[in-house]
């Protein structure tokens, strides 16, 4: 076998034993049991139906248009959903970062000129000239050195493969966190949305009531001035008046605050939303029933339930990888260059001939003994933090219940609400109206029709109110049953503007196609190609 073979075997049998080895030290994840009820408690209601359904683009059920337009500029436009995208990039790059581990951790080029200068009066120079005259040796000399230093980890026990796992989950866990955002997102627009619509309807029902109530001054005011009437009615009808008109302005407010909030979503400074808002102010209109599917059905649909299970496997892997710094660590090193001086009868020039050559490698073990503790306790701390997002899962599959059932009670109690409101506000018209008739003849007082006028607009205020509470529990069901985030499936999660941005800054090589940051339905293997 020749020298070059002797050399290269080590390397080899290294690359073999790095990427076939199966021993790996520590837990392997398992998902954990999920605490899910058989069925939701309002299950037995006729408007709530468990058969599985398509929640893709659930707000298309309001039959809204407005609506539909806002939900597709928020996803175009919203700025925190961008963010998420952008945080998915950094996970694949992290993912990059740990391949790489796997391969030669060191691999250095190593180059330098340098200038020597020996002590005529130390060991070194005892005897030797500082004369550069003929046949006297100087001790002065320059010295040239080129090679390739590499050092090599084996992953003997795991630690690199666990760290590209752990790596893979986070990743995982990123686009599961960015599917949550667009949850969240479309969720909360259309909310904005209903609120604004609802505020909407209430100051329109204000401002009517206020003509009412103006009429109801004007005719007080006459019949005082004809000696019908004291002027405790005028004052009266001025005082109810007065407080129609003061909660005007506070519906405003809110609607202004809840157009800004829409804005924000929509990746737009704050603005009246005229070319969105443009259409009719009506209250959206929600379907009588809707399908949420059963408990079971959340650990698959909804992000944030998934999130919280890859984040715990990505943890488990680092486990094992605190464990594999209690066993002796096994490298290879090497390298190989040249060295050459122009001492005595030496050259620099030299330096690229096969004499200047100097090779060495070999193999090395490093084992961390008196630790003090320190490598048990990092693994326990591991452990422990695993632990709690074992209990963060649970406990996001309980309040993820907790949510579907609110809302679902939400719903259906508000379409009752909604029932008795209209009722009660059809009453209050009759009564209004039968309140004036004895009024004019002079068969009750003044006060009666405006404590009718109070309720007429109270129980108007509070149907308002309900049939947008109808609505937002409905998006609330929507939302706790993870709807929504489908819409980005086969879609690029980036928009073009930010990665050609991002290009320009930085050379990210192929990562920035959605082919390579998107992660494909099944899961990788421990052992990737580097990302160059």
């Amino acid at each position: 076998m020749t020298f070059r073979n002797l050399v290269f075997l080590p390397i080899f049998l290294a690359a073999i034993l790095s990427m076939q080895g199966c021993l790996k030290v520590g837990p392997n994840f398992v998902k954990p049991a999920a605490p899910v009820s058989a069925n939701w408690l309002e299950a037995g209601n006729k408007q709530i139906k468990t058969k599985p359904a398509n929640y893709c683009a659930w707000w298309k059920s309001f039959d809204d248009r407005d609506l539909n337009r806002i939900i597709a500029r928020a996803y175009r436009d919203n700025v925190t959903l961008h963010i998420a995208a952008v945080n998915v990039l950094q996970a694949r790059a992290q993912l990059g970062i740990a391949a790489g581990e796997l391969y030669p951790q060191t691999q250095q080029a190593v180059g330098y000129t340098t200038f020597n200068r020996f002590s005529s009066y130390g060991a070194a120079g005892t005897g030797v000239s500082s004369s550069n005259a003929a046949g006297s040796v100087s001790n002065t000399y320059f010295q040239d050195q080129l090679g390739l230093n590499v050092a090599w980890e084996l992953d003997f026990w795991g630690k690199f493969r666990r760290a590209v796992a752990s790596a893979d989950y986070t990743w995982r866990a990123s686009l599961a966190d960015y599917d949550n955002a667009l949850v969240s997102l479309t969720a909360d627009a259309a909310d904005a949305y209903i609120q604004i619509r609802t505020l909407q309807n209430r100051i329109a029902i204000a401002r009517e009531n206020r003509k009412i109530q103006e009429e109801s001054l004007r005719i007080a005011q006459a019949r005082f001035r004809a000696g019908s009437t004291s002027e405790r009615d005028v004052e009266q009808a001025r005082t109810v008046l007065y407080n129609t008109e003061a909660t005007i302005p506070v519906l405003q407010q809110q609607l202004k605050q809840n157009k800004d909030a829409l804005s924000v979503l929509l990746g737009i400074p704050p603005s009246n939303l005229t070319n969105l808002l443009g259409g009719t102010d009506k209250i959206p209109v929600p379907p009588p029933s809707v399908a949420v599917g059963i408990p079971a059905d959340l650990l698959r649909r909804r992000p944030d339930v998934r999130s919280a299970e890859l984040k715990a496997a990505a943890q488990c892997e680092q486990i094992g990888i605190a464990k594999a710094d209690l066993f002796p660590a096994f490298s290879i090193t090497g390298n190989v260059g040249g060295l050459a001086t122009d001492f005595g009868t030496s050259r620099l020039s030299d330096l690229f001939t096969a004499k200047a050559a100097a090779i060495s490698a070999g193999p090395s073990v490093t084992w961390n003994i008196l630790n003090y503790g320190r490598i048990t306790n990092n693994v326990r701390a591991q452990d422990a933090q695993f632990q709690a997002l074992l209990l963060t899962y649970r406990n996001t599959v309980l309040q993820a219940q907790r949510e579907v059932e609110d809302y679902i009670t939400g719903f259906l109690r508000s379409q009752q609400n909604a029932r008795s409101l209209a009722l009660a506000t059809a009453a209050a018209k009759r009564s209004l109206q039968l309140a004036f008739i004895q009024y004019s003849n002079g068969s009750t007082d003044f006060t009666t029709v405006l404590t009718a006028q109070q309720a007429l607009l109270a129980a108007q205020d509070s149907l308002a109110t309900a049939l947008g509470n109808i609505a937002l529990n409905l998006v609330g069901v929507y939302k706790s049953v993870g709807g929504g985030w489908e819409i980005s499936r086969g879609q690029d999660i980036l928009p073009p503007e930010i990665k050609e941005m991002m290009a320009k800054r930085t050379n990210w090589g192929n990562l920035l196609s959605p082919a390579v940051y998107l992660p494909p339905a099944c899961k990788q293997p421990d052992v990737r190609r580097p990302d160059w």
